[in-house]
Formats: structure tokens, sequence, C-alpha cells
């Protein structure tokens, strides 16, 4: 979509009744840089300008003055204005105030213009052409340098917000959580998106801080865990009986050691050390399975305490 077709698509958007906040106008704030802004009330048809060229993937000035789109972009005459072209003209008492919009159309003194806090709200309204200080057209503008959605996802996922799942592409439920996660984290406009200041505080952010008490603690109710300790405390027990020859190996794997054993030791003619190495063969798979059990387990614990699972 252009980002006139994107301007489009918010007619009718308007500003919080009283003394609420629109989050959609919120959104625009925050998506050229500018989430600090607390309220819709602050002028914000640069913003809205700004937000629909970055949501098109053309930079835009990112800065909350209209008059900054006369610096962008390059320059068009009046008379070769077309639909999406952006318009600047003065607003205010003070030379640095103006406004800014998407040109609609211009009809003989008039131009069309389809803007944001016009009257508090987006729709398309008139001006005098000869109010314009300036057309601009994105000509001669880099496009927006941001990240792909699987690098957000490995870079979040780096930083230790591992809710973001599997490195698909898509902004799916779990990358949206993990982006709100990293958001709140670091103080930014709470909206599940990927945009500028997004992207910014992704390349400088730290890791994310684990707490004490989980990075020392166990995870609860883990059938991974459970399931260790219990081939654990059956591996000694089975290692302990093969090593006396008081009990039958209690696990597959022992059984098909004698047999795999018994087989070598016949080619070889060695058969009459078999039975005073069985016990020791049995003891070896039970420590096998202990030695496994207590890796998995670690291995658990670990993903615990550094968060890359619950």
């Amino acid at each position: 979509m252009t980002p006139f077709d994107i301007a489009r698509s918010y007619i009718g958007t308007t500003e919080g009744p009283g003394p609420a906040d629109n989050p959609v106008i919120m959104e625009m704030y925050a998506s050229v840089g500018h989430d600090w802004v607390e309220h819709d009330s602050v002028a914000w048809c640069a913003a809205f300008v700004g937000h629909c060229l970055e949501k098109a993937g053309i930079r835009s000035t990112r800065k909350l003055t209209a008059r900054s789109y006369l610096d962008w972009g390059v320059p068009v005459e009046v008379a070769d204005a077309q639909l999406g072209d952006i318009g600047v003209i003065p607003r205010g008492a003070s030379s640095w105030q103006g406004h800014v919009f998407f040109i609609d159309r211009i009809e003989g003194a008039w131009v069309w213009g389809l803007g944001g806090n016009q009257d508090d709200a987006v729709n398309v309204k008139r001006y005098p052409v000869s109010k314009l200080l300036g057309v601009r057209r994105a000509g001669n503008v880099a496009p927006v340098v941001t990240m792909p959605v699987e690098a957000v996802q490995r870079r979040l996922r780096d930083l230790g917000y591992h809710e973001v799942g599997q490195i698909d592409g898509k902004i799916g439920p779990r990358t949206r959580a993990a982006i709100l996660a990293f958001r709140q984290d670091n103080d930014l406009a709470l909206v599940p998106i990927i945009d500028v200041t997004l992207t910014d505080a992704l390349t400088t952010a730290r890791p994310r801080p684990v707490a004490i008490e989980r990075a020392t603690g166990q995870p609860q109710d883990s059938r991974i865990v459970s399931a260790a300790n219990a081939q654990i405390g059956l591996g000694i027990v089975g290692a302990a009986g093969s090593v006396g020859s008081q009990i039958a190996p209690a696990l597959l794997e022992a059984e098909q050691a004698r047999d795999v054993a018994g087989r070598v030791f016949t080619m070889f003619g060695l058969e009459n050390w078999l039975s005073a190495a069985l016990p020791w063969i049995g003891a070896a798979v039970f420590l096998g399975v202990v030695i496994y059990a207590l890796r998995a387990r670690a291995a658990r614990i670990e993903d615990h305490r550094s968060g890359r699972t619950p």
C-alpha cells in the first residue's frame, strides 16, 4: 500500500473524548519515535504523515513539526502536484508552526488535503492553494532501515524474551507477547508492533534481567525433572543390583546388553568370562541411564533459571 492508501484507511479517526486518549493516535506518535507523548491533544499532523510513510516503508522526518517536511524528499511545483504528494501550509503565529497533509487533489484555488489533526480528526479538508509553503515528493528518500520479523524474533530471544517462540517471520500471539514484554521492560509504548522505536531499542538493549529467585530456583511440577529423578533412582538401584548379582536387569537396555555381550563373548571364545562380566555390563548400562537423566534434569533446570522456559 502507498502512504496515501494507508492515510485514507484512517479517515474518521478522532481524538479521544474528554480526557481520554485514542490509542490509535498514540501509536502514531510512538511509530515515529515519540512515545514520550502522553496525550493525543499534542499536535499530531506530522505524526500522522510520518506514521503512514513509515508503514509504507518510507523513512519520514520522524519529527512532530510540520515544517520539517519542507526539507524532506524532493520539491515539486504546485502545478505538477499529484495525489499522494505532501503539502505544507502555515499554522499559528510562529514561524516554526505549520500543518502537513497528503494532497488529495487541487481544484482551482483550493487544495484538498488528507491529514490528521484536522478539526481533531483524520479527514479531507480544503485549504487555499496560495497558502502552500511547498509540495514534496518521496523521490530521493532512503527506505526505512527496519529489521525483518525474523531478525526481531531472533534478537528478542537473544535478549532473553523466550516467549517469542519459533522464529518463523510471523507476528503471532507469542511474538506479540515478547514485543510487549520487551516494551514494558524498556519503558516503551505498549503496542505490539515493529516500529522505529522498537528496532532502535533492540539494537542497544541489554539482556533481560532474571529475578534472583528464578536464577537460583527450580521449575515446579516439571515432568522432565520428575522423569529424570525416577530414572536416576532406578538406575542407581539397577547398577547396585547388577554388581551384586542379586537382581536381574530391570531395563530393556540391560537385557539387550546381555544378549549382545553373549554373542561377542561366544564369537571370541570368551564365554567362560561372560558370567563374571555381565554384572559389570549391566551396571554400565544403568550408569549410562543415570548420566543421561542427570544431564536432562540439569538442562531443564538451566532453561528455567535462564528464563528460556517457565
